[in-house]
């Protein structure tokens, strides 16, 4: 028999104390997060078994729990004594578990988003286990539409299986039979014991509303999920790091959807800096990191996540032309303009959906699709569209090369070095494997040596090395990428100059910052770009130190928490984490550094 709970209205929450009764969703460092990802949506999971963030259907979709931004809703399993928390990635997938120690337990909870995924399907399981002892928890299930102002509109039970219902969408809770409706929250709460050696399955399917498809069985989701991830991830056994190029592979397919594209990362305005102005909405994909992932991918041999990122930037080329943006949505849509959600945002952030870079022009964009899709025809894994696309970057750099643009690092138009320089670099690897007639290549080579020649004679500063921009004389990391990706060679005395500055003015401890700000000490002014970090020991790699390389992989490759995801920049003084999470191009050059 059906029994129906028509929810209380109530008004959209103002802030924190929406949760004061559900001390889990009290937000936590950024280091003690986990993600969850089928390549369509996001999960982000707190120490306290809890679920603060996701977005339904699509990464930028609005968010059915966001209490990780102050908007309220959670799905939380909590052991009910008091416990200490770890937790760890199985191998090669990202199915998390958690783990809490108490004094007469130890529990883990096993979770996952089920794959293969679907676009208007998302599939959640959560096993509870009771490894050692009775491990007794508290399920409590939140949600609250549309960023915190979607009220449920009503709760109902078929058999074992509550249904809660949004205006658009709804959840299907299977498993939780002694659960009850909490009328003062509208959500759903039950406690529930385990016996020791037993486990306990929870399967939440959300989908648009009214949906009747059948719920998966636990055990079958779980197989099905497992198999996926067993087939998705190469050994890398030959890597420099096989486990963490290996998670790092897992990352990077998890953030990369089934229509091709990549999110820079999984969540929105996560803050850089506390009370700063630097929080962004990353939930989109970016050329550039798209660029730089496929590249990874193609020297890895993770061909899916490779393919995957040729056909996305071949596409959006050959569709844009010279008006490629520099991000899209993952199903190849425009960026929504930047506005604010009037919520009071993770501490010390803010509450931002939309990005301001869909109206930039970034000619480091362009070299870098070049590279990328240069590097798969090496790899004879360039189809027609790809070589069309080819050819359309090639005759964007031509056309647009002396025009200022927005740069890597995004800031108003000057004509920066690192944009023309990876112009060139990307017209030197397509000229290697141009096709046809000679003539192409000879004209990509010749068009290479202009931007360089012209860039040498106003990018270079009074100390020999590169400098950010004609009208700017400082350094910048970013420069790294020039020798690098071939654009100069590693012993040309302008690339000499620019290592030995950068490694004079913007390191710190053994990180790397991106460029000096002001006279402010550098930490002061930003966390260390974990990105350039690996830059630097791709440097050191193509110069032969392999010392200096190694070193450098390490010391960034230790810059993440427990879960080993990496954000965009690092707290150095207070080891934490900083920007949103995870940031997809820091695992894609993880990955390129271990391989290579």
């Amino acid at each position: 028999m059906a029994t129906t709970h028509r929810a209380r209205p109530r008004s959209r929450p103002h802030g924190p104390e929406q949760d004061d009764v559900d001390p889990a969703a009290a937000p936590v460092v950024l280091r003690d997060y986990a993600v969850l990802a089928d390549g369509e949506r996001g999960i982000v999971v707190g120490p306290h078994g809890d679920f603060v963030w996701m977005c339904f259907p699509r990464w930028h979709d609005k968010a059915l729990f966001s209490a990780l931004i102050g908007g309220g809703g959670s799905y939380a399993i909590t052991p009910m004594e008091p416990h200490v928390w770890g937790g760890y990635y199985e191998p090669d997938s990202l199915i998390w578990r958690s783990r809490w120690v108490t004094n007469t337990a130890v529990i883990e909870c096993r979770e996952a988003l089920a794959m293969p995924s679907r676009a208007d399907r998302a599939v959640v399981l959560r096993r509870i286990v009771a490894c050692q002892g009775t491990a007794r928890v508290r399920c409590r299930l939140r949600t609250l539409a549309n960023f915190g102002a979607g009220a449920v509109r009503a709760i109902h039970r078929e058999g074992d299986t509550w249904i809660v219902e949004h205006d658009h969408v709804q959840l299907r809770w299977m498993g939780a039979g002694a659960a009850r409706v909490s009328r003062s929250t509208n959500s759903l709460e039950m406690e529930l014991t385990v016996p020791a050696g037993g486990h306990h399955d929870l399967v939440m399917v959300v989908e648009p509303k009214g949906g009747v498809e059948e719920i998966p069985t636990s055990d079958l989701a779980w197989r099905a999920t497992e198999s996926e991830w067993a087939r998705r991830i190469p050994s890398l056994s030959s890597s420099a790091a096989p486990r963490d190029a290996r998670h790092a592979c897992a990352v990077l397919l998890g953030l990369t959807s089934g229509a091709g594209g990549m999110v820079a990362a999984a969540t929105t305005s996560l803050p850089e800096r506390a009370r700063g102005s630097n929080s962004y909405d990353y939930r989109y994909a970016w050329i550039r990191d798209q660029c730089y992932a496929g590249h990874a991918a193609l020297r890895a041999g993770v061909e899916e996540l490779a393919d995957c990122a040729v056909a996305f930037v071949s596409q959006r080329l050959l569709t844009d032309g010279p008006n490629l943006k520099p991000a899209y949505t993952v199903t190849g849509g425009r960026v929504p303009d930047q506005t604010r959600l009037k919520l009071p945002g993770y501490p010390g952030g803010t509450d931002l959906v939309g990005n301001w870079v869909n109206n930039q022009f970034q000619l480091d964009a362009f070299g870098e699709a070049l590279l990328l899709l240069a590097t798969a025809a090496e790899c004879d894994r360039l189809d027609v569209d790809g070589w069309r696309a080819l050819e359309t970057a090639a005759s964007v750099v031509e056309r647009r090369w002396r025009e200022p643009d927005a740069g890597i690092w995004e800031l108003d138009p000057h004509h920066w070095t690192h944009s023309r320089l990876t112009s060139a670099a990307g017209l030197r690897a397509a000229a290697k494997v141009a096709s046809g007639s000679g003539a192409t290549a000879a004209s990509w080579t010749t068009l290479a040596d202009t931007i360089l020649a012209e860039t040498g004679r106003t990018a270079v500063g009074a100390d020999g090395a590169w400098q950010r921009a004609d009208d700017d004389p400082r350094i910048d990391a970013a420069l790294l990428m020039a020798t690098v990706r071939g654009a100069v060679e590693p012993e040309d005395p302008r690339s000499v100059a620019t290592l030995a500055a950068i490694e004079a003015q913007l390191v710190d401890d053994g990180y790397l910052y991106r460029f000096r700000h002001d006279v402010r000490p550098l930490g002061d002014a930003e966390g260390a770009f974990l990105l350039c970090g690996f830059m630097m020991s791709l440097r050191h790699r193509v110069a032969g130190h392999r010392l200096e390389a190694m070193r450098w992989f390490e010391r960034t490759r230790s810059s993440c928490g427990p879960a080993g995801l990496f954000s965009e920049e690092y707290d150095v003084l207070q080891r934490q984490l900083r920007g949103n999470l995870p940031q997809a191009f820091v695992h894609a050059l993880l990955l390129e550094c271990a391989v290579t």
